[in-house]
């Protein structure tokens, strides 16, 4: 039953994030100097929505790809490292077009 009211309140939040996104198109999420500190992702399957943060990403184009799609984002497109260690792209969410980023944790954030 916890899982099921955490679920609902993940998918709560980002619908409504992801309406003050779509205000804000054009902006790539970018990772932040103060993210919290913590190890890089050992689990194949953990997906986190949190701040990015920068560093060395050891992820594959396609593991990255791949999470983004279990995340929920599909026609993932235009995928790249860039300079700061995210993985950038475009994207759908619910029919919605977004730019969506991953760090070396598996955070995942869009815009």
């Amino acid at each position: 039953m916890t899982h099921r009211i955490m679920t609902s309140f993940a998918l709560i939040m980002s619908m409504a994030l992801g309406t003050h996104a779509l205000a804000q198109s054009g902006q790539k999420p970018a990772a932040s100097d103060h993210a919290p500190a913590n190890p890089a992702v050992k689990s194949p399957d953990a997906i986190t929505w949190g701040q990015l943060s920068k560093g060395r990403n050891s992820f594959t184009e396609g593991e990255a790809r791949t999470r983004l799609e279990k995340a929920g984002y599909n026609r993932v497109d235009q995928l790249k490292l860039d300079k700061d260690g995210l993985w950038q792209a475009r994207a759908q969410l619910d029919g919605q077009p977004v730019h969506v980023a991953l760090d070396y944790k598996g955070n995942v954030a869009h815009r």
